[in-house]
């Protein structure tokens, strides 16, 4: 067991006691201060389960066809590294489990299961109600909880959103407090990903570019081959606005190399070809529902949303790629994304962040003097800030 984290949860047990006999200003993360003063109106601490929802419909939720496409890495995820995944409606109420038999039977004693109500109003201070809540990815540790049932978990959660932006529920994993770990939170962020990629083709209607770390299109679901060139041609689309006038498309994809405007007509046809209906067949515009990872994470920058743009951020764009425009989109995108970083106070963004990028030394550095000591990853950024100093 690492000495530090139960260090960590010691204090947190100290404080949970302390705040419940003198109900002044909790000193922890503001967060969860601020989720315990909100949960101690309605919710016992010494409540020992969740409540159970009338109804659980699994069957009619949004998620199921997209969480089960991907049910076969949850389940390896869980299993493997001893946690429990749970998926919840927007409301908090779990809809689908799975995790290994240890797991699943901790969890069961506390309704962590189908049907269990985990709102803010039903089990207090958690990973799922502050997922809900605050609409960012979240982890709750220990006392943290508000219910002393569950001081005994570590839960990583984030918020499931769909096509339209809304959320329509959250995907947790949960294990042990001394299974914590600091890849808690960007796992599940990774899965999350990997669930609302699906959505539109939940819907039978959805393309989907994947640019960002490496290059990927799906239609409704189903990986659909392309080459690089053609990826390039979607994600400056996707980028521009939708629609490139060819000389602008033209400069993007060759810039001052030689290249005839044949070429290029060649490229387009042949992507129209495989996009029927998704490319305009007089000019070169997006005319279907066509989604891509790294405009959206723009869309979460501009709109102050950091962690969803972490979110859904994979790496630089399209890295193999020389396009000038693809370099100068690159570029944009990481200095927005790693300036908001930079700015940001809490450890986490900088973690998320450096995982993608082991020899972005400041980006280390700024993990490293958010973390405290007594932080199990303070180490891990320690260690990322060495080996980029070398």
């Amino acid at each position: 067991m690492d000495e530090k984290l139960g260090l960590r949860r010691e204090a947190l047990r100290r404080e949970w006691s302390r705040w419940l006999a003198k109900r002044g200003s909790p000193e922890v993360r503001a967060e969860i201060g601020a989720s315990w003063l909100r949960s101690i109106r309605a919710v016992d601490p010494a409540r020992g389960c969740a409540p159970l929802a009338a109804e659980a419909d699994w069957a009619r939720s949004p998620l199921r066809a997209p969480v089960e496409a991907v049910a076969g890495e949850l389940r390896a995820v869980a299993e493997d590294a001893g946690f429990v995944a749970a998926v919840t409606d927007a409301g908090g109420t779990i809809l689908w489990t799975c995790g290994g038999r240890v797991m699943s039977r901790r969890a069961g004693a506390v309704n962590f299961a189908q049907g269990g109500r985990w709102d803010e109003a039903s089990m207090g201070t958690n990973a799922l109600a502050l997922a809900l809540k605050t609409g960012m990815p979240s982890s709750v540790f220990s006392a943290e909880h508000l219910v002393e049932a569950l001081h005994g978990w570590v839960c990583y959660c984030a918020p499931i959103h769909g096509p339209d932006g809304g959320v329509l529920g959250v995907l947790d994993i949960s294990s042990t407090w001394d299974r914590s770990h600091p890849l808690g939170l960007p796992t599940v962020r990774g899965l999350v990903a990997a669930i609302e990629g699906r959505l539109d083709g939940a819907s039978g209607t959805g393309w989907r570019l994947r640019c960002l770390g490496k290059a990927a299109l799906r239609h409704d679901g189903m990986p659909v081959r392309i080459r690089p060139r053609q990826a390039e041609i979607l994600a400056l689309l996707a980028l521009e606005g939708r629609e490139l006038a060819p000389e602008r498309l033209h400069d993007c994809l060759y810039g001052e190399r030689r290249v005839s405007a044949v070429t290029l007509r060649a490229e387009v046809s042949h992507l129209r070809r495989v996009m029927a209906g998704a490319l305009s067949a007089r000019s070169y515009a997006l005319t279907g529902r066509v989604s891509c990872d790294a405009a959206e994470v723009l869309e979460h920058l501009h709109a102050g949303r950091l962690d969803e743009a972490l979110s859904a951020y994979g790496g630089p764009l399209l890295p193999q790629s020389e396009a000038p425009g693809v370099l100068r989109w690159r570029d944009h995108i990481e200095v927005a994304l790693r300036e908001a970083v930079l700015a940001d106070p809490r450890p986490e963004p900088a973690l998320a962040y450096g995982a993608h990028h082991p020899d972005d030394l400041a980006i280390h550095e700024h993990a490293v003097a958010l973390l405290p000591r007594s932080d199990a990853r303070h180490a891990v950024a320690v260690a990322r800030a060495r080996a980029a100093a070398e």
